[in-house]
C-alpha cells in the first residue's frame, strides 16, 4: 500500500518537516533521513526546507531532540505509576526499564537519537546534490560520532531548528533521559538510600548498563528475543546495576 503524501498548506513548515522526519526514522532509522525524502513527502521544495534547517544534520538534531523527549516521557510515565510510598530506588528502576523498553519498542528512533546520519553520511539520494549545495549549507561542527555526537546534536538544537555546535558533555548532561537518571540518583542520596561517596559517577555505570543491553536486543545477539523475554532480562540487568552501586 502506497502511503499518501502530506498535503502541506501554509502552516508550520518546520513542524511538518520534523513530523515527517519522525515518521521516516521510526520506520527506517537514520539512514532514511534525507532532506529530499522529507520535503518530497511534505510536498514542498528543498529550498523551502532550507529556511528552517541548514542541512541534514540540523534536521537530525531537531528530530533526535524530539525522540529523546518521547523516551523521557515514557520514562516519566513509569515513574508516575509508582506507589507514593515507593523507595527512591524504584524511581531509578523505572528510569532504567523505561529507557530499555523505549529502545526495544522503537528501534528506528533509538538508532536515530544515538547513532544518526552523522555516522553514516548523507542519505543516498542527497549525496549527489551535497557538493552543489555546499555554498548554501553550513556544516555543523560536531566532531564526535555515535552516541555522543548524536546526543550532543540533539541537545544543542536551537529554537529555530538550525542546530548548534555544543560540547559532548553538555549534550549528555541536558538530554532528557540522562537528566532523569541523574535526578533519580540524587533522590536516592537525599533519601539516604545511596551514600554520597557512591553517587559520584554512578550515572555512567547505570547508563552504560541500560544502553548496552538495549543495543544487544536491538542489534546484537539478543535481537531474536520476544518483547516479554527481553524485558524480563532487562529487569535483571537493572536490578543488578542498582545493587552494584549501593
Amino acid at each position: 500500500m502506497v502511503r499518501e503524501k502530506n498535503s502541506y498548506h501554509h502552516g508550520d513548515l518546520r513542524r511538518a518537516l520534523i513530523d515527517e522526519g519522525l515518521t521516516i526514522t521510526r520506520a527506517h532509522g537514520p539512514r532514511g533521513l534525507g532532506l529530499r525524502a522529507v520535503t518530497r513527502e511534505v510536498g514542498v521544495s528543498a529550498n523551502a526546507a532550507y529556511r528552517h534547517f541548514t542541512d541534514q544534520q540540523a534536521l537530525l538534531a531537531a528530530v533526535a531532540a524530539e525522540i529523546l523527549e518521547k523516551m523521557a516521557a515514557h520514562m516519566r510515565e513509569l515513574i508516575a505509576d509508582l506507589p507514593p510510598d515507593s523507595p527512591q530506588r524504584s524511581r531509578l528502576r523505572a528510569v532504567g526499564l523505561g529507557y530499555i523498553e523505549f529502545a526495544v519498542s522503537e528501534p528506528g528512533w533509538f538508532d536515530t537519537a544515538f547513532f544518526g546520519p552523522e555516522q553514516y553520511g548523507p542519505a543516498p539520494e542527497d549525496r549527489s546534490s551535497a557538493q552543489h549545495e555546499a555554498d548554501r549549507i553550513r556544516v555543523l561542527e560536531n566532531p564526535s560520532d555515535g552516541v555522543e555526537g548524536a546526543t550532543s546534536a540533539a541537545a544543542d538544537v536551537s529554537s529555530d531548528g538550525t542546530g548548534g555546535a555544543g560540547s559532548t558533555d553538555q549534550g549528555q548532561a541536558t538530554a532528557p533521559p540522562f537528566a532523569l537518571l541523574v535526578d533519580a540518583l540524587d533522590h536516592m542520596v537525599a533519601a539516604g538510600e545511596l551514600r554520597p561517596d557512591r553517587r559520584a559517577g554512578a550515572e555512567w555505570s547505570c547508563w552504560s548498563a541500560v544502553h548496552g543491553f538495549a543495543g544487544l536486543v536491538v542489534h546484537g545477539p539478543l535481537r531474536q528475543l520476544g518483547p516479554a523475554e527481553a524485558m524480563s532480562l532487562a529487569a535483571r540487568v537493572v536490578d543488578d546495576i542498582i545493587a552494584g552501586i549501593l
